[in-house]
């Protein structure tokens, strides 16, 4: 039996590939995670020609309470945040369509990676946010990408309030394409309808096509987001007091500086 942390199947005849997230309960994207997706996408894609669909679903009652705090630390996040966006960056080179199987909480890097996907279907009480601002930090992938996943400002509140959204809001702002008692049958029974008959081709040049947008800002915003990040948010005090109250479980003490 494997010790990654990333478990693949590959169903309806190398169609789709579906990746667990198996790290409960959590499912944290630690660089130990980050390391075994990417692996695994670097294993099955290049031996499945017909290769359709990847799919992102978390063991456990969660799909992920998002990266590592402590790889937040001013020690580590400079080595983190690069290997977490090197993740996206890869899932957009590939060309193949992506979707994720949300239960329970889906949050920071989590919601992310979630949100990235071109079909995103939850359960009822599925619950999404981007809480970094409650620890003095803010996702630069959601600040990319939810005013165009969401539409502008109702995308970009999401972010700067790190507020959760239930899966009903989640749908009604564009951040989830649909909720399901049973996630999984409804995204098969989508697929079966929209992808399975269609050329794996031209469903990736079509993907590519329609995702230039967002691919060409992780190319040349991202990079300004980073360096946002790390070099000028992290040259403050607060964002290093929200990570180390956090990990000590003890109340912040912001001097807003």
């Amino acid at each position: 039996m494997s010790d990654s942390p990333c478990r693949s199947e590959v169903r309806r005849d190398g169609q789709w590939l579906h990746l667990f997230l198996d790290k409960p309960k959590g499912n944290i994207l630690d660089l130990q995670m980050l390391g075994a997706i990417e692996a695994a996408l670097d294993d099955q894609i290049p031996q499945l020609p017909a290769l359709k669909l990847v799919v992102f679903e978390g063991v456990g009652k969660h799909f992920s309470f998002g990266a590592s705090v402590e790889e937040h630390l001013p020690e580590t996040v400079g080595d983190m945040l690069p290997a977490f966006h090197d993740l996206f960056r890869k899932l957009e080179s590939t060309s193949i369509p992506t979707a994720a199987v949300v239960r329970g909480q889906c949050l920071g890097g989590g919601m992310e990676l979630a949100a990235w996907c071109g079909r995103l279907v939850c359960t009822p009480t599925a619950a999404f946010g981007v809480p970094e601002v409650k620890l003095a930090v803010f996702p630069p992938i959601a600040a990319l990408l939810l005013p165009w996943r969401c539409g502008g400002q109702r995308g970009s509140e999401v972010v700067y309030s790190g507020r959760t959204v239930k899966a009903a809001e989640a749908v009604e702002i564009g951040l989830a394409d649909q909720c399901a008692e049973d996630p999984t049958a409804a995204l098969e029974e989508w697929f079966e309808k929209n992808l399975a008959g269609n050329s794996a081709l031209a469903i990736r040049y079509a993907w590519q096509a329609s995702r230039m947008e967002i691919a060409e800002a992780l190319q040349n915003r991202l990079p300004k987001l980073e360096a946002l990040y790390l070099k000028d948010l992290m040259s403050h005090e607060d964002p290093v007091e929200g990570i180390r109250s956090f990990i000590e479980r003890r109340p912040a003490q912001w001097r807003h500086r």
